[in-house]
């Protein structure tokens, strides 16, 4: 039932904004973009102040002379749309952002639950992606049982006391 909310609400916030669900295909992440004196909206500036740390994912951006901006990111920070924000109220702006997928916190200091580490990426994409031979070559024997046989290790340097000392030598520490 809970799914029917979200869909409704995605799809109000979609129609609203007009925001191409195919153009945000793969969103991970989010930054807002404004100027240092958000003099235009008091609404947007409470947001900025007040809302943003609450969210994951999504970071503010000093920018001189920008209007303020929601811009949406996937996983390797390029940039799939911008929403500008200077027309909302700061519900409507709370309401687009979890309609997009964003997690928003209680306090800014709260953990984000296991199932939400990624959001609004509903997963990583790193999971999916098949492992490197190189770095599965390097780590073969990290998993095996230790067998009591010294492992195969870089020849070790001489300690200082048998290392002969140079009267010559200077030091770079002095």
């Amino acid at each position: 039932m809970w799914q029917l909310f979200i869909f409704a609400g995605l799809f109000q916030s979609i129609s609203l904004y007009e925001i191409d669900l195919k153009k945000i295909e793969g969103l991970a992440r989010g930054k807002v973009e404004v100027s240092e004196f958000l003099q235009k909206s008091l609404q947007v500036k409470t947001f900025v102040t007040q809302d943003i740390p609450l969210y994951h994912n999504l970071v503010m951006k000093h920018l001189p002379g920008a209007d303020p901006e929601l811009v949406l990111l996937n996983h390797y920070y390029e940039e799939l749309d911008r929403i500008l924000l200077n027309d909302m109220t700061r519900k409507e702006i709370n309401e687009l952002l979890v309609s997009l997928g964003f997690y928003k916190k209680a306090d800014p200091d709260d953990p984000v639950p296991y199932e939400f580490r990624y959001a609004p990426a509903k997963d990583s994409p790193w999971d999916k992606q098949e492992p490197d031979p190189a770095s599965t070559e390097q780590n073969q024997g990290a998993d095996r049982e230790p067998t009591g046989e010294p492992l195969e290790t870089e020849p070790e340097t001489q300690s200082p006391e048998t290392q002969q000392h140079d009267p010559q030598a200077k030091h770079a520490d002095l």
